[in-house]
């Protein structure tokens, strides 16, 4: 919300700072969310009830929506490791290591750094970009 201050009378704007004053009370007098958690709780159990049957979640539990949870992805096998510290691996999968960047800045290729027998590189070479997928009738494919 953007309030152009320029257009207001002395009227408004006072009541404006009326306002935002009585907010900023409020706010600085709320109490914090974790303290009215457990002051719930601790009601609801006095009333024989668990918080998690009136509310629906655990009190201690942050609330995540359900476009927030994240798959959970399988392990992957490391692909790639640095020849100077055995300890620098990579999946392949996700962001490419700090270490395999810079070598790759210096020149080197990340295929350079494939362990033998593990696999083929992440990036394929074979990419259809740019190749020919519709022939003309009567000239299919030469075999």
């Amino acid at each position: 919300m953007k309030i152009d201050i320029e257009t207001l009378s002395l009227r408004e704007l006072d009541s404006l700072l009326a306002a935002a004053e009585q907010r900023k009370k409020r706010l600085r007098d709320r109490r914090p969310p974790a303290v009215v958690r457990r002051e719930l709780a601790a009601f609801a159990v006095s009333q024989g009830y668990a918080i998690e049957e009136l509310i629906g979640f655990h009190p201690s539990s942050p609330i995540v929506k359900p476009s927030q949870r994240r798959r959970k992805r399988p392990k992957v096998a490391v692909k790639y490791r640095d020849p100077d510290n055995k300890r620098n691996t990579w999946s392949g999968r996700g962001r490419m290591p700090r270490w395999l960047a810079d070598r790759t800045k210096r020149g080197q290729s990340a295929t350079d750094f494939l362990i033998p027998g593990l696999g083929q590189p992440t990036a394929k070479k074979s990419s259809s970009v740019g190749r020919k997928s519709v022939f003309k009738q009567g000239r299919g494919p030469s075999t």
